[in-house]
């Protein structure tokens, strides 16, 4: 949760490459993302959301569109 009072929920990034992590407003997610591979990392995806983020995220969605239910 963001601690200047904004609703919008934060997102952990990280570039292994820089060595650097950081949370973002979800809403600015995909411009930083941008943003941070274009200048340190001419385009390539270095930086993404926190892997391990990325995996829950995966995992719920699987979960909820039953792709794993057996018929």
């Amino acid at each position: 949760m963001s601690t200047d009072g904004d609703d919008d929920p934060t997102v952990p990034i990280v570039c292994e490459e820089c060595d650097t992590r950081t949370r973002v407003p979800l809403s600015a997610l995909a411009d930083q993302l941008e943003r941070h591979n274009e200048t340190r990392h001419d385009g390539e995806d270095v930086a993404g959301v926190d892997p391990a983020l990325a995996d829950q995220i995966a995992d719920l969605v699987v979960e909820d569109m039953g792709l794993l239910d057996e018929e």
